[in-house]
């Protein structure tokens, strides 16, 4: 078997082991949080995760759009981030899977799951029964704004990610030094020198 292929399938099944944990992990946190709070909190924590999957979104797609030879000046002059910056890039087809496929498909399942528990708080909050007229009509209208917060921000996002994506990676890669510092791991890796070619 192809050495590339077995990279691939290895990386394949890692991000699918990584995305079970993490949306057992987020769908558990969310579900308990969302139980213990009135209805207008549990909205803006739906919110909060749509939000989520859009930057997310927006990173991964940045990563792809973006060069390295800007952050190669940066690095010969030490600065902070830069060294990140360029690893991202280096790396930017499996950033972008963790951020867009991981991240931002968690981000949508969740959304949709704390949904529902929102219409449920909403509907009992004003005397109305689980498959009720009310709580039906409220269910359609809070997905269909969750649906086009989601598809509209990642849009806007997309927009933004290949036309800053220099800035956007930068300031990502600042964020990810500064938590290897502080937690001491290493969360992104240099990769041999990237095959993109400058603009």
């Amino acid at each position: 078997m192809d050495n590339k292929l077995k990279k691939s399938l290895k990386f394949s099944l890692s991000i699918a082991v990584i995305t079970f944990v993490l949306a057992a992990i987020f769908s558990v946190i969310s579900s308990s949080v969302l139980s213990g709070v009135i209805w207008i909190i549990g909205l803006v924590i739906v919110f909060m995760i749509v939000f989520t999957g859009v930057i997310f979104d927006m990173l991964g797609i940045a990563a792809t759009a973006a060069q390295e030879q800007p952050f190669h000046a940066m690095a010969s002059e030490k600065v902070n981030g830069a060294k990140e910056a360029i690893a991202i890039v280096r790396n930017a087809d499996r950033f972008a899977s963790f951020c867009n496929d991981v991240i931002g498909d968690i981000s949508g399942i969740v959304s949709g799951t704390a949904s529902a528990v929102v219409v449920i708080q909403l509907a009992n909050n004003f005397g109305y029964s689980d498959g009720s007229t009310v709580q039906i009509v409220i269910s359609v209208i809070l997905t269909s704004i969750v649906a086009a917060l989601t598809v509209g921000g990642k849009a806007l996002g997309k927009f933004f990610a290949i036309n800053k994506s220099t800035d956007i990676i930068f300031f990502a890669a600042k964020v990810i030094s500064w938590l290897e510092k502080r937690l001491k791991v290493r969360i992104v890796t240099s990769a041999p020198s990237s095959t993109k070619k400058s603009r």
